[in-house]
């Protein structure tokens, strides 16, 4: 870890993080130490992540917190002879490659379950193979609200669903007066899925329906006539569900415009990356955040990540720290389970995990579309970079 990181890891300011771990372009397995004598069990984990393309930032740093939390669980239970292994493939951001990845590792690489997909349509091209090759999905990122209902028996989430999120963002949203709510987000199946959680969210709080809502195409040079009609609706907060490039864009432009309402945006924008597109022009942008900042603390699990990342090459970061928390999940399922588990034993173990602590941290693999067990921060960025809440 370099010193200028550990100098900031010190400060009792939370700034910014900006790294997000190894850039790595090819399939990638976490190193594995030899196990004890005997039989071992080694339980193949297949990840298909985005290491590169629009989401590479986000991708590389979940893939390289998990893969320090499989070292973690592979040391200490050398002398069980379990032990996991990570197989990362990178999928590019692209729902078709994930879904070749999938097969791929369920099938020629014979991984005992997916993992830790990253992207909303990734996740739901996950799912898809998952289910038909009567295997598991756990820890998917961003994935959909529809991958937590009934038909999805096999899926299992560490983070809380877009609902969740969205009601704490529309909640703060009317808690300052701001009811004049407008959404504009990539024209995906992120997109659309926030703008459903977000409409949901709305109902139920008996507020008044959003002001405008733009779903905007990638590439297609269309964000300027959807802001244009957005800000013609004259809202109070506009809540933002896209990656970095968009929500900077539309950040800068809506600024640039005189509009001086509040942006909200969604965990599944990145810090890191939306801090490298706008710089100081980040400043008072509200985010939620589904896991503990990764900064110094006494929360057991941010310690642990923290000591993890200080012997790597690593910079600690909110993905990189959820990676971590995910595949520490898996380990703890698949230790349950036990040696002998399959996918049957394995998915029951899962579903009766629905309150389990992490290291002070607790979240529940089983929730259906509400998660009462977590808290989601908001967090907002100063111009300098810290991080306020």
């Amino acid at each position: 870890m370099n010193a200028s990181r550990r100098t900031w890891l010190g400060k009792a300011s939370a700034t910014l993080l900006l790294g997000s771990g190894l850039g790595i372009t090819r399939p990638l397995l976490a190193q594995t130490p030899r196990p004890a004598a005997g039989a071992a069990r080694v339980v193949l984990l297949g990840q298909s992540v985005p290491l590169t393309g629009s989401a590479n930032e986000i991708g590389n740093a979940f893939a390289a917190g998990s893969r320090l939390a499989v070292s973690d669980f592979n040391t200490r239970n050398a002398a069980t002879g379990l032990q996991l292994k990570l197989l990362q493939l990178d999928d590019g951001y692209d729902a078709a490659r994930a879904t070749t990845n999938a097969r791929t590792l369920l099938g020629a690489n014979k991984a005992d379950m997916l993992f830790g997909f990253v992207g909303t349509a990734s996740s739901e091209a996950g799912a898809k193979v998952a289910t038909q090759q009567g295997s598991l999905l756990f820890a998917p990122f961003a994935a959909s609200d529809t991958l937590r209902g009934p038909d999805h028996p096999n899926v299992f989430h560490v983070r809380p669903g877009m609902i969740d999120e969205a009601l704490k963002i529309v909640r703060q949203c009317a808690t300052v007066g701001q009811k004049r709510i407008a959404l504009v987000g990539d024209d995906d199946a992120m997109g659309r899925a926030g703008l459903a959680a977000v409409e949901q969210a709305i109902t139920e709080l008996k507020l008044p329906p959003l002001v405008a809502s733009a779903l905007v195409p990638a590439g297609a040079d269309k964000l300027d006539a959807a802001l244009k009609t957005v800000q013609q609706q004259t809202p109070q907060a506009i809540v933002l569900v896209s990656l970095s490039g968009t929500t900077a864009g539309a950040i800068r432009k809506l600024r640039k415009s005189g509009y001086a309402g509040n942006f909200m945006a969604f965990s599944i924008v990145g810090i890191d990356p939306l801090y490298a597109e706008l710089g100081k022009d980040i400043g008072g942008i509200v985010i939620s955040q589904v896991v503990p900042s990764p900064r110094p603390s006494a929360i057991p699990i941010v310690k642990e990540y923290l000591a993890a990342v200080d012997n790597s090459d690593q910079t600690a970061s909110y993905e990189g720290l959820e990676g971590f928390i995910a595949a520490k999940a898996a380990g703890e399922a698949v230790r349950r389970a036990g040696r002998g588990f399959n996918t049957a034993t394995l998915q029951r173990t899962m579903t009766a995990m629905t309150d389990y602590d992490v290291g002070g941290f607790r979240i529940n693999l089983r929730p259906g579309l509400r998660d009462n067990v977590r808290s989601i921060d908001l967090i907002s960025i100063s111009a300098d970079g810290r991080v306020l809440r």
